[in-house]
């Protein structure tokens, strides 16, 4: 019998159906783009995007040339810009300002062929050690609020380019799906004097059941009312409200479950097209008891269409508890 289910953070409701239970093989995947062709995020084509802003490089190698383990770079097309002044105002009962902040592209491999879900562990510690540099520095800007950091995956989640990259968007103003986490987070705290977050992470290490893999400092699950099939959740175990204020060392560690989580998400779904999304606290919270940093991956397995825009509703098709079995059995 279907099951609705609340997010415990949100508020929000999701109908688990299970008479639509799917497996992993019930899934079409995307087709992939034709191989071959000029890509300007490949190792020699430093002169096709904008002069990088740092890079991870071995032998002494110089800027904007061959020799890099990966790169950042300002997108060729930002969505908003770095230059000039906020200059907010009223238009009647309207707002706007400039679109001030920074788009910037994480180049995570010279290898076209690469993912984060095949790339040594290195590799993928080093992209999680230039979103910290990033957000860090940008976090310097009196004019900012938010650093976004996320990544599409295939075409069918936005991906423009096949070569393996991410991206961080600097926004002037904290987006609304943020704040309305972080309130739910803080409503929850005042409330039980307790993170959510950390109680969502006793309770699934208890349980078992939505749980994926974990290692001494992070785990990996199915959260209790995820959206889509095959949502997962990345978590630290300890307490840490901002992505870049966690313990140096903790970084590998991060590392190890994201490329493991990724890894066995192309097993079991053949490379599916997914987002992921680093959530973490706004510049003016970055030290607090209430919110608590994560990774959400949602493979695109199925479409949003008029049911979920008018309601808010999620339909998911195959129940959290299976996907994690599925998950945790894979190698």
């Amino acid at each position: 019998m279907p099951e609705l289910r609340r997010d415990p953070i949100h508020g929000r409701w999701v109908i688990i159906s299970t008479e639509r239970g799917r497996r992993p093989s019930d899934f079409v995947t995307e087709e992939r783009r034709p191989i071959g062709g000029f890509c300007p995020l490949c190792e020699g084509n430093e002169d096709k995007t904008p002069p990088e802003i740092i890079a991870f490089r071995e032998n002494g190698t110089p800027p904007n040339t061959p020799g890099w383990t990966l790169r950042v770079v300002p997108n060729k097309f930002p969505a908003l810009r770095i230059e000039g002044e906020l200059n907010r105002e009223g238009e009647g009962i309207y707002d706007k300002m400039n679109g001030i902040g920074a788009h910037e592209v994480v180049i995570e491999t010279p290898l076209h062929y690469e993912t984060l879900a095949t790339l040594p562990l290195k590799a993928v510690k080093n992209v999680l050690w230039a979103y910290r540099e990033r957000m860090t520095d940008l976090r310097r800007d009196q004019r900012l609020r938010y650093v976004l950091v996320f990544k599409n995956h295939g075409v069918a989640a936005g991906a423009s380019l096949e070569h393996s990259h991410s991206q961080i968007i600097a926004l002037p103003i904290v987006p609304r799906r943020v704040a309305e986490e972080i309130e739910g987070a803080k409503n929850y705290f005042h409330y039980k004097e307790r993170c959510v977050f950390c109680d969502i992470i006793r309770q699934e290490v208890q349980q078992k059941s939505r749980l994926i893999i974990e290692n001494q400092a992070f785990l990996s699950i199915a959260p209790f009312a995820s959206r889509f099939p095959f949502e997962t959740w990345i978590l630290p175990k300890t307490h840490y409200p901002s992505f870049e204020h966690m313990e140096p060392l903790l970084y590998e560690q991060a590392a190890q479950i994201l490329s493991e989580t990724l890894h066995r998400l192309r097993q079991v779904l053949n490379d599916p097209p997914y987002n992921y999304i680093l959530h973490t606290s706004s510049f003016s919270e970055l030290e607090n008891d209430h919110y608590h940093w994560h990774f959400e991956i949602m493979p695109k397995l199925t479409k949003v269409a008029g049911f979920e825009w008018g309601t808010g509703f999620y339909i998911n098709p195959t129940p959290p508890e299976e996907a994690a079995q599925y998950l945790r059995e894979a190698r």
